[in-house]
């Protein structure tokens, strides 16, 4: 579908053959173009992934504990490297029908029934990435502040307006015409996204070891009720930060023949992924303890004044601010294909004036919807339970194991069969209780926090 030339009415498969069920559509001409490297792809992969929803990380282990945090967190890695890795082998297997799939809902139609598509995995994955953007504007918008107070304690903006200007900022990245054309941009997130680690990591450690320190406790504090639901909160906030939810529109973007290549793809963030993500953990946990709040960095600062460098706090916020950007440009994607496919002319050139202004009114009032919602509603971590209890775990614990099974129908006296039903029940449910969970903790904060809060 994606490497259709204008005004045909087919979709050319990779194995040769022609798949004739699906219509020219303007979302995958445009969006989803097929023309990218696997090296290209460990970039996307990285960039959507390796995100700085890693900073709360720390703050999941304070509500699990060393051991809880640690064999979450391997779990989940194992899993999601796994899963990730079936979802390219189903995507492959129906290439070489002829039948490429080039969106997530492609697949369940394909695989599940079109319902399936439609109902579920559409909508599901629509609320993942929209809330992806959403928490990377706040996120975004707390760096802004993070890195005003630094150079005026005393200011008056509040951090709804910096999550106005990360909004405008994600506005101007959003008009970039496709995926493929991010590769460049997220090249360079894969390389602040080491820098951002690093320095969240070695901050920690220095804190952890100056006098400023505070009292190190491991113990998880609480009720055993909290404690529970606290641990089903945690298990949704890691999820989601192994959470993808776009793999099919990352290997779309591979040029023909895909087939191993996603995997080098999967390679080369899976490098990135263990090297940020545990140091930045284990560190960040070690140094704050039950303290660790929902993102480290807010750790760095006490009484408003900072615990490490003034210059060391400056340029950590400035990575993060810039690497949040081009995820959140990431997961703009899949609403971008949608409202391509739905209001762009396939027939006429993709720069048209036909095509282009359509764009720029639609992808801005996307942009301009998440940047009210994250000012709103500045509940970082809440927000992140929330998305991985209801999309992440879905699509990226359960549905590739499910998809695997039915696509190549394993024999329910194998090994692969049962350990891939075994992985999606356990994640059923740990998702129900973790979308309790996250509930229940929305509720909870919202009676404590205002709209426009600022935090």
């Amino acid at each position: 579908m994606g490497t259709v030339p204008p005004n045909s009415t087919e979709t050319a498969g990779e194995g040769g053959g022609v798949d004739h069920r699906r219509e020219l559509n303007a979302g995958a001409l445009f969006v989803l173009k097929s023309r990218g490297s696997w090296l290209h792809c460990g970039y996307h992969l990285t960039t959507s992934i390796v995100a700085p929803a890693l900073l709360s990380l720390p703050f999941a282990f304070a509500l699990l504990g060393w051991v809880g945090g640690v064999l979450c967190l391997v779990v989940s890695a194992l899993v999601t490297f796994y899963s990730y890795n079936l979802l390219s082998l189903c995507l492959e297997h129906y290439a070489d029908l002829g039948q490429r799939q080039l969106r997530f809902r492609d697949m369940a139609t394909d695989i599940l029934g079109p319902a399936w598509g439609r109902y579920l995995v559409g909508p599901m994955q629509f609320e993942v990435c929209f809330g992806a953007v959403i928490a990377c504007t706040l996120l975004a918008g707390q760096s802004m502040k993070f890195i005003y107070l630094l150079s005026t304690p005393d200011g008056t903006l509040k951090l709804y307006h910096f999550v106005i200007f990360s909004g405008a900022l994600t506005l101007v990245l959003a008009q970039l015409p496709s995926f493929h054309s991010l590769r460049h941009i997220n090249l360079i997130s894969l390389i602040l996204c080491l820098f951002y680690s690093a320095c969240a990591t070695a901050g920690s450690i220095y804190i952890g070891n100056s006098n400023k320190a505070p009292i190190k406790d491991y113990s998880v504090n609480g009720s055993m009720q909290n404690r529970l639901f606290g641990a089903f909160n945690a298990i949704s906030i890691i999820a989601t930060t192994y959470g993808n939810g776009i793999i099919p529109e990352i290997q779309a973007t591979i040029a023909p023949p895909t087939k191993g290549k996603m995997f080098k793809g999967l390679c080369v963030c899976y490098a990135v992924v263990l090297s940020t993500f545990f140091s930045v953990a284990i560190s960040g946990y070690w140094a704050f303890g039950s303290q660790a709040n929902g993102n480290v960095l807010v750790n760095f600062m006490a009484n408003k004044k900072p615990l490490v460098p003034s210059w060391f706090l400056l340029m950590t916020n400035v990575f993060t601010l810039l690497q949040v950007t081009a995820t959140s440009t990431v997961y703009l994607q899949p609403t971008n294909e949608v409202l391509e496919s739905k209001f762009a002319d396939p027939k006429l050139d993709q720069f048209c004036k036909r095509n282009v202004i359509p764009r720029l009114i639609f992808r801005s009032l996307t942009v301009i919807i998440a940047t009210l919602i994250a000012a709103m509603l500045p509940f970082f971590g809440d927000i992140m339970a929330f998305f991985g209890a209801f999309g992440c775990i879905p699509l990226d614990f359960i549905l590739p194991m499910v998809f695997y099974n039915v696509t190549f129908r394993q024999s329910k006296r194998g090994l692969v069969f049962w350990g891939n039903t075994l992985i999606a029940t356990i994640f059923t449910v740990f998702g129900v209780l973790a979308a309790i969970s996250s509930i229940r903790q929305i509720v909870l904060d919202a009676r404590t926090y205002k709209l426009f809060a600022d935090m």
